[in-house]
């Protein structure tokens, strides 16, 4: 029965402590979530620095962080496909059966609409502060983005060495300009 099972997508690079207020909230509204790790064969670019592998260890041991029960979620990895008319139904495909699809992404939602899916918009948290753009940006500056990220994803990130990555890969891409 797929009556209260939601769908929540997002790249989560990295998860960060927005992600988890939107996966707290939406629990409130539905029984079990599937949280879908959007562009999940991304890996080493400026925008997409860390492997599907590497962002689901990190929303794993986030979720347990935090104490949220595992039997209400599942995580999914899901890649992108070239023809956006049929994303829907490949998101289906790998996907548990779901009612709603929680979504801020203005493609997901519009794609999930023609397929006549209701969509939700899940309310953003501190967005400024909180979203991987602001995260990498920190890293990159050698700032404070510590204090973004749930101390669990702090610890996965240094164990991959996250800052060194995100500076080599900007340098990286400045030099192919």
């Amino acid at each position: 029965m797929n009556e209260n099972r939601g769908l929540l997508i997002g790249r989560m690079q990295p998860v960060h402590k927005g992600h988890l207020s939107v996966i707290q909230e939406t629990l409130k509204e539905v029984d079990e979530l599937i949280i879908g790790i959007g562009s999940a064969e991304k890996s080493h670019t400026d925008s997409n620095p860390f492997t599907g592998g590497e962002r689901i260890l990190m929303l794993s041991k986030a979720l347990r962080e935090y104490n949220i029960d595992p039997s209400r979620y599942y995580i999914i990895p899901l890649e992108d496909i070239a023809c956006n008319s049929l994303w829907v139904g490949h998101v289906k495909m790998l996907t548990p059966p779901f009612s709603k699809v929680y979504t801020g992404n203005s493609l997901v939602k519009q794609l999930f609409h023609e397929n006549n899916m209701p969509y939700i918009q899940p309310p953003l948290f501190n967005r400024h502060e909180y979203s991987g753009t602001e995260v990498r940006h920190r890293m990159l500056e050698d700032d404070d983005w510590q204090s973004l990220v749930p101390e669990s994803v702090v610890e996965v990130l240094e164990e991959i060495q996250a800052v060194e990555r995100i500076q080599k890969l900007h340098k990286r891409e400045l030099s192919e300009i």
